[in-house]
Order: C-alpha cells, then sequence, then structure tokens
C-alpha cells in the first residue's frame, strides 16, 4: 500500500499531525498499537492531565477539536504564583497584564485523547488508520521507505513521522543519536479537593526537594505534579491517603487548605532527552520523540503539537515540488523547531539544575532572582510569551 506520509503513533501529536493535513491533498497513513481508552461511564477523573498554550488551543481549534471538549472538565488558569525555597521568594504571572484572556487551560489527557480521535473517525478522505498494529522493520531507499507491520501488511511512504514517545522505535531505526540523561526524580501525579478556591491561579513551589504545582481544575479540583527525588517519590506512592494529603497540604504551605484525594497517585520517571536531529531523508520526528524536557514548565504537550503545526504547514507550503520526503524540504521544519526547542530545553533544564542545587550561595541567588525579576514586567512579559506560543 502506498501513501505520501506514514504517521507512526497515534497519540495527541501524531494525531493531530494527521488531522493537520486533511487539507493538503496528500494520502496519509497513520499506524497505532493500541486505540486510546474510552471514557469512562461515570464522572471520575483521570490524574494525568495537560497545560494547554493558548497558542495550541488555536491549533486545536482550528483541528475541529477544541469545540468537542467538554468546557464543564477543563479550568482556565488566569494567574500563576510561583515560590521559591524561601518564602519571601515569589514570582506571579498574569494573563492580563500581557493582554491575553487565560495563560492556559487545564484539562484531562483522556478528554483531549478521546477528541482528537473522534475528529480523525470523522475525517474519511485520504487518510488510513492502522490500529492495533505493531511495527516490524523499516526498509529505507532513495525514494521512498518501507514500513513492515506484524499482520504482513508493508507500507511504502515518501514520509515516515516519528510519533512514538520518548523510547521512539522510529528514531532508533533511523539511528539518530540522542543525548539522554536521567533526573533522578519520579513524577508524581494525583488530583485533589482543596478547602479553599484556587481562583483559577497555579501554583508551583522550587523546593529544595524537587517542584511541587498545584493545578486548577473545575470547582475546588486541583491537579499535583510533585517532580520529586526517586526515593521521596517511593514514599509519597506508599503514604496511606490522610498522610499523602497532609504532606501535600504541607509543601504547599496551606496555600489552598486541606487536601482530599480524589484519584489514585501515578508515577512516571523524569528524563533529559536532547535528540541530534529532528529530520534525514525520509523521515521527520515530532513530539516526544524530538525531544525530552522537565515537566517544571509544563510545557512537553505544547512543544510536541507546535512540532506537529509546523510539519503539517511545511508539507503544505511545498510548492512545486512532489516529494514530501525530499531531506531539504524536511529541513525547513527542522530549522524553524530547533530554536524552540532548544530555549525550551535550556530553560527547563536550566531551572532543574538550580533548584536541585544545594549550595547555600546559589540558595540565596535564586530565590534573590525570583523577587528581582518579579518587579521587572518586561522580562516577565518576554518569559510569558514564550510560553504561550
Amino acid at each position: 500500500m502506498k501513501f505520501d506520509v506514514i504517521i507512526v503513533g497515534g497519540g495527541l501529536v501524531g494525531a493531530s499531525l494527521a488531522l493537520a493535513l486533511k487539507d493538503s491533498g496528500l494520502k496519509i497513513a497513520l499506524v497505532e498499537s493500541r486505540p486510546p481508552l474510552p471514557l469512562p461511564a461515570d464522572d471520575s477523573w483521570d490524574s494525568r492531565i495537560y497545560a494547554i498554550s493558548p497558542g495550541s488551543m488555536a491549533f486545536l481549534q482550528n483541528l475541529g477539536v477544541w469545540q468537542t471538549l467538554d468546557k464543564s472538565r477543563m479550568s482556565p488558569v488566569y494567574n500563576m504564583a510561583v515560590f521559591g525555597d524561601d518564602s519571601a521568594a515569589r514570582i506571579d504571572f498574569s494573563a492580563y497584564d500581557i493582554g491575553f484572556p487565560e495563560l492556559a487551560f487545564i484539562l484531562e489527557n483522556r478528554q483531549l485523547q478521546a477528541a482528537v480521535w473522534e475528529a480523525l473517525k470523522r475525517r474519511k478522505k485520504h487518510l488510513k488508520i492502522f490500529c492495533p498494529a505493531q511495527c516490524v522493520s523499516i526498509t529505507w531507499a532513495d525514494t521512498h521507505a518501507d514500513l513492515q507491520l506484524a499482520d504482513g501488511n508493508v507500507l511504502q511512504g515518501s514520509l515516515i513521522v516519528g510519533a512514538d514517545g520518548l523510547n521512539s522505535w522510529v528514531r532508533e531505526q533511523a539511528e539518530i543519536t540522542v543525548v539522554r540523561r536521567s533526573y533522578q526524580q519520579t513524577g508524581v501525579v494525583a488530583n485533589f479537593n482543596a478547602e479553599q478556591r484556587h481562583n483559577n491561579i497555579a501554583h508551583q513551589w522550587f523546593r529544595r526537594d524537587g517542584v511541587l504545582a498545584l493545578l486548577p481544575l473545575p470547582g475546588n479540583l486541583v491537579s499535583m505534579v510533585w517532580s520529586a527525588k526517586e526515593e521521596q517519590a517511593r514514599k509519597l506512592l506508599g503514604l496511606p491517603e490522610a498522610e499523602l494529603c497532609q504532606q501535600v497540604a504541607e509543601a504547599s504551605c496551606h496555600t489552598l487548605g486541606e487536601m482530599q484525594l480524589v484519584t489514585q497517585p501515578a508515577a512516571f520517571p523524569l528524563n533529559f532527552v536532547h535528540v541530534k536531529k529532528l529530520v534525514q531523508p525520509r523521515l521527520a520526528l515530532v513530539g516526544d520523540a524530538a525531544h525530552g524536557i522537565h515537566p517544571l514548565a509544563g510545557q512537553g504537550v505544547n512543544l510536541g503539537l507546535r512540532d506537529a503545526h509546523e510539519l503539517a504547514s511545511t508539507l503544505m507550503a511545498r510548492g512545486l515540488q512532489p516529494d514530501c520526503g525530499d531531506y531539504q524540504l524536511l529541513r525547513r521544519y527542522e530549522r524553524v523547531r530547533k530554536e524552540d526547542i532548544l530555549a525550551m530545553e535550556l530553560v527547563t533544564d536550566g531551572l532543574q539544575k538550580l533548584f536541585s542545587n544545594p549550595n547555600p550561595t546559589l540558595i540565596r541567588l535564586r530565590n534573590l532572582g525570583l523577587g528581582i525579576t518579579n518587579r521587572l514586567p518586561l522580562i516577565k512579559d518576554r518569559l510569558m510569551q514564550h510560553a504561550l506560543s
């Protein structure tokens, strides 16, 4: 079977790319090993959430996805309060101050995944979905690439897109060099019902033992993302419910009062992943296959959606170039994305190193820096403008 573009990975980024190419005239194949989980019949909450930037929201809206989401299960963020490990060190961000209605939208992973896949099902023209499907091998040729599936199907495409996550099989098959480093931290996530209203404010504490964020959900619900040292994370996961609630309330300085657990905590390892190149002939990488950053800025998913948007734009603006796997064409995508990715890698990796360093001089300097930045609106605006894209 012949296609113009074969996207391996039907997560949020890969599926969004397939939708973004709907008017391109290209014949698309989307290969995914397992379909998204169905939405539960009850009103339970997903412990994995996304902080969707206004730029990503606009992209999803153009795809016809955002309009279908249940707005009662998402929460806008109007303000953000960031604290250092000194109670006096603080920086505040306001959507109003920079002329935006919101800084972000907090919503569940499964709700967004389900909405994207529903949009895919409505698209009948020039798209074929292979799911569930297991990839076996890729054979690279000058004019095309052949993707062998476990069921015996061979998909031939001008371009293979790796959208298959942090441990990308496609990236491995292409023998692209990766710099990987463990943060020796674990991300612990759970949802809580807070005693006090969050007022649509996202709170974050750069603690000496990690980074704790409480992100607003509807009502008094908040989503916790605690990037903790591995030993501490194991302790948190093993705590009885009441003790975990107490730990979170204390670590957040009782800003939202007492906590009541809503979803059982889950955990994932935190790694820095730098991919040496995003493209080569007949190949492009997007999403977590193209980069892996610390979640302290909540920008991983937005970075991936910007990949999808830019790759789709590049392919649709190829003009008279009939070959969408042409290396020079794909280099346009890489040149545009490299700067954004590198900037986010430097910021998130730098902050993680800075706030995990126990040096007393650095501790004083980083907390002083937060206070100074809070009094410099031009710098704050520059920081936020990038995060909102």
